[in-house]
Formats: structure tokens, C-alpha cells, sequence
């Protein structure tokens, strides 16, 4: 896998050498940016967020594609002054902690295409689930164990509490695999692009923080039994009766519609 010359020049020009600290690890092979840039399908009249664009590999290859506006969320100042050489009226180069970014204010239909920065991608990806509504697609690459984890099936080795809530929320499903050598500095791990498309009827705010407190609670303890992982909740061997789960199970066994029976049930018995 090649490095690109245009990207390898931005880089030299701007002193731009990945830092560990932020977790980056750029992308230079363009044809493999353009690849990813396809997996979400036709952009046409969509607003396209990226996330950590870093010399900007795969901000030229959403550039090629018919997006109707890409904003780029960067936090490294020595990244921003090398998007500032692409001078495509659609993009815009934000210098801000992503974290810290409402991307629901991009004009709709909405989406976001990233390279995740490592040490920050579940955060990210958690906060865009609690908006998950407001998203057509998300179309992102995480650390491969991250990957798995999202489209992990229960009672497999990498289902837990991430696998419940973007399972819940979208259809999920991984894309592309990538070696460490597809990136500059290669990681000392394998990546994988993963797919999530919102479902069409989301849960309001209330049962959606039901279920993360549930979840948080169930995978706290993973190896106990239910019973005993959910008494932090107060009532939970009522709770599991309700459900008809018994109380023996662990967590890692029971599948997204039972979660989402035992979070309904936890919120309609609140005062």
C-alpha cells in the first residue's frame, strides 16, 4: 500500500508527523481513502461530518464524491493549516475538540464518514447514538476489538454493553477491513470500517437512559448472575420476573429484544 505523493508533500510541508497523544494514525493511500469514501453509497445533497482528518486523504476523497457539504472537525492546529490548502467551496475546517461538537447542527440529511482517532472513537460514537434520529448514516473505522464489538452476537466473546445500545439503535455491520499497514504510523493492530444506519423509530430520551443505566448495570458485573448484577437497580428479581428472564442468566446471554423488554419494564415502573 502506497503513500500518496500530494499527502506525503502536506505532510513534509507542515511538520505533520502523527502524535500518539492524539491517537492518530493517517490514512495515505488514496485509493484506499476512496474506497471508503463509496461505502456509505451516493452522497448526492448529503452534509458529510469527518472527524480527524489529519492531512486530509480522506477529506479529498468525500471531496470527489457529489456530498452538497463536508465539514471537518480537526483538533490538531498543524492539520488545519494543511486542510487550508483544499479550496473546494463545500468544506469546512473546524479547529475543535469533536467531542464538543453538536454535528446536528449540519443542515440535514446528515451523515458522518471518519477515521476515528483512536483514543477517542467510542465516546464519539456513543454520543452520536443519543442522537441517533438526527443521523442517515454513520460510517466509521474503529480499532478492530472495537468493530467487534459493536456487531458482536450475545454470548459471544466481544458482546457486551456497546454491542446492546448500537444494535438497539441501527442496523450494524462491518465493511472493510484494514491492515496496520494501510496506515502511517502502522498501529499494532488490525482496523475495520463499520456501517450504522439508524432505525426508523428511535426510543424517546427516557427509555433510551433506562437502557443505558440497565446496561450499565448488567455488564458492570458481567459475571454474575442477573440477580445480582441488577440490585443496584432496587426490585431486581420483580424486574426479571416482569421480563420472564431468569434471574440465572448472565448478561452476555440474553439477545437486544430482551434488553429492550427489561428496559421498558425499568421505566414504566419509576414513580
Amino acid at each position: 500500500m502506497g503513500i500518496d505523493a500530494t499527502l506525503r508533500d502536506v505532510i513534509a510541508r507542515h511538520d505533520l508527523a502523527p502524535r500518539k497523544a492524539l491517537g492518530q494514525h493517517f490514512l495515505l493511500d488514496m485509493g484506499l481513502c476512496t474506497r471508503i469514501a463509496a461505502l456509505p453509497g451516493d452522497l448526492s445533497g448529503r452534509h458529510v461530518l469527518e472527524v480527524g482528518p489529519g492531512p486530509g486523504g480522506l477529506t479529498r476523497a468525500l471531496l470527489g464524491t457529489p456530498l452538497a457539504s463536508l465539514t471537518a472537525c480537526e483538533l490538531d492546529r498543524r492539520a488545519i493549516s494543511a486542510l487550508a490548502e483544499i479550496t473546494d467551496p463545500r468544506l469546512t475546517v473546524l479547529h475543535q475538540d469533536a467531542l464538543t461538537l453538536d454535528g446536528t447542527a449540519l443542515a440535514a440529511p446528515r451523515q458522518v464518514v471518519a477515521n476515528l482517532p483512536y483514543n477517542v472513537g467510542t465516546p464519539l460514537l456513543i454520543g452520536w447514538l443519543r442522537q441517533a434520529a438526527a443521523w442517515e448514516k454513520l460510517t466509521l473505522m474503529f480499532q478492530q476489538e472495537v468493530a467487534e464489538r459493536i456487531v458482536a452476537a450475545p454470548d459471544s466473546e466481544h458482546y457486551g454493553r456497546l454491542a446492546v445500545l448500537c444494535q438497539w439503535l441501527c442496523r450494524c455491520q462491518v465493511v472493510m477491513h484494514l491492515p496496520p499497514g494501510a496506515f502511517h504510523p502502522p498501529p499494532r493492530v488490525h482496523s475495520a470500517v463499520v456501517s450504522l444506519v439508524p432505525r426508523a423509530e428511535q426510543p424517546p430520551a427516557a427509555l433510551l437512559a433506562a437502557m443505558e443505566k440497565l446496561t450499565a448495570a448488567a455488564f458492570g458485573q458481567r459475571r454474575k448472575m442477573l440477580r445480582g448484577s441488577l440490585k443496584s437497580l432496587g426490585g431486581a428479581e420483580a424486574l426479571l420476573e416482569a421480563a420472564n428472564i431468569s434471574g440465572e442468566r448472565r448478561a452476555e446471554t440474553l439477545d437486544v429484544t430482551e434488553f429492550d423488554r427489561l428496559a421498558r419494564i425499568l421505566l414504566e415502573r419509576k414513580p
